[in-house]
C-alpha cells in the first residue's frame, strides 16, 4: 500500500492465499516467480523489487524465548537465494528484515515513531542498486504497552504481534498501524505500516530523477 501511495502500480506474490491483498497478486512460491520472470523477460516491466523474505529462522524471538523453551520448529534463511535473485534480475531492489537480522545491509532503518505511529515495528532495509540518506531516528515518547520480562507498562505504543499480556487486539493494531485492507490477525503481525514505504517508494523515485536530470 505503501509504494501505491508513493505513485506506483503494485504486482505482489506470496505463497499463501491473501484474498484481501488489494492489488495485483500472484499465488506462488515468490523465489520461483521471480526466476520465471527473469527467464522470461517479464521482469522488464517493473522498475523497483521489494523482497521480505520470512525472517524466523534467526529473529529475536526464534533464537532467544523460542529456543530456550523448546518452542517452534526449523525455518528456512531465505534471504541468501532472494538476494541472489535480486543481484540477478538487474533491478534496483530492497530486502526488509527486522531487528536481529546480520544476513543484510542495514543501509535504512525505520521506526513507527519517525511517522507518528502507535507501534515502534523497527526494521531495517538493504537497498540494492540505489541510496539513500538515512533518516534520524527519534527518541521513542514511552514504552510499548503490556507485560515483558514480568514488568507491566503502559505506554504510547502498542504491541502488534502474539496475543494476551497486554498485546494489541486487531482494531489497535490496524489504527497503530494504517492498515485497512485486512482484519487478520496473522497478516497484521506480519505486516509493516504502509507509512515506511511509502517513504522509501517516494525517497526512491526521487533518486532516480536526480539521476536523470
Amino acid at each position: 500500500m505503501g509504494y501505491h501511495l508513493a505513485g506506483f502500480e503494485v504486482d505482489g506474490c506470496d505463497i499463501a492465499d491473501r484474498p484481501r491483498y488489494p492489488f495485483a497478486y500472484h499465488r506462488g512460491d515468490a523465489l520461483e516467480y521471480l526466476t520465471h520472470l527473469i527467464i522470461t523477460g517479464g521482469i522488464q516491466r517493473y522498475t523497483l523489487v521489494h523482497a521480505s523474505p520470512p525472517c524466523q529462522s534467526k529473529c529475536g524471538l526464534t533464537v532467544g524465548t523460542n529456543a530456550s523453551r523448546g518452542w517452534g520448529g526449523s525455518h528456512v534463511d531465505l534471504v541468501a537465494p532472494t538476494r541472489d535473485l535480486l543481484e540477478t534480475c538487474g533491478l534496483p531492489y530492497v530486502i526488509e528484515q527486522p531487528n536481529g537480522r546480520a544476513e543484510i545491509r542495514k543501509d535504512l532503518s525505520l521506526c513507527g515513531e519517525m511517522f507518528g505511529l502507535g507501534v515502534l515495528r523497527h526494521r531495517n532495509f538493504e537497498l540494492g542498486r540505489w541510496g539513500v540518506m538515512r533518516p534520524a531516528h527519534p527518541t521513542h515518547r514511552g514504552y510499548v504497552r503490556g507485560h515483558r520480562h514480568g514488568v507491566r507498562r503502559d505506554g504510547p505504543y502498542v504491541a502488534a504481534y502474539g496475543k494476551g499480556g497486554g498485546k494489541a487486539t486487531v482494531p489497535e493494531m490496524q489504527h497503530a498501524m494504517g492498515i485497512t485492507w485486512t482484519d487478520v490477525h496473522e497478516e497484521l503481525t506480519e505486516a509493516i505500516p504502509p507509512a515506511y514505504t511509502r517513504w522509501i517508494g517516494r525517497a526512491f523515485l526521487t533518486a532516480r530523477q536526480e539521476v536523470f536530470v
